[in-house]
């Protein structure tokens, strides 16, 4: 589907207006390049997102007859982001910027995040990502659960031990090792094999 056109509701995508107004002719076509591989050359929707938001950096910069250098963008997006770390100078950037005659405020307000892209290549261009749960996940999986038994082993050896020795009081015994993983953004929180098989949290469901 074209970057201008409108989804099943017929509400615009934002990402779809923002690249039709900032002129950013094929970034539709790169974002969902980049989401849908597989690999090392797949992106994340928040990759993703951070990466329009610098194109829209990059582009006002240009609008405004700046040449975009890689740090100006970083300190601009930082500053539109909220980012603590430019708290210090936001507002000697923000007046600069102005002064430079790029439109803050719209700015501002024209940057995406991971949810709207997300709803732009899904619903819009009609992308889906197929995870790669190829061998580097197995392996993983196979690793975790190796140290697993070896924490197992030891921790029951070392049990006996001081069961044997009267220094532990302790009738019959097994050791369960349950290793839990709890995404902070998303708040769910699943078993590290459950997380390896599934493909990940729901952060991006």
């Amino acid at each position: 589907m074209a970057d201008g056109e409108h989804g099943a509701r017929g509400r615009r995508s934002k990402v779809a207006r923002v690249i039709d107004e900032y002129d950013l002719e094929g970034l539709g076509a790169e974002l969902e390049a980049r989401w849908t591989a597989t690999g090392d050359d797949h992106w994340s929707l928040r990759d993703l997102a951070t990466y329009v938001n610098e194109e829209l950096v990059r582009a006002s910069l240009r609008e405004a007859g700046r040449t975009p250098v890689a740090a100006d963008v970083q300190n601009a997006l930082a500053l539109l982001s909220g980012d603590e770390s430019a708290a210090a100078e936001a507002t000697q950037l923000r007046r600069r910027l102005e002064r430079d005659g790029v439109a803050v405020d719209d700015l501002e307000r024209d940057l995406v995040t991971y949810q709207a892209v997300r709803s732009y290549l899904q619903d819009h261009r009609g992308a889906e990502y197929e995870r790669d749960v190829g061998d580097r996940v197995d392996a993983v999986t196979q690793s975790i659960q190796k140290l697993r038994g070896r924490l197992v082993s030891v921790t029951e050896s070392k049990l006996e031990q001081l069961r044997d020795s009267s220094r532990l009081t302790l009738g019959e015994f097994r050791v369960m090792v349950d290793v839990r993983v709890l995404c902070t953004d998303c708040n769910s929180q699943q078993a590290i094999t459950d997380l390896l098989a599934s493909g990940g949290c729901d952060c991006e469901e």
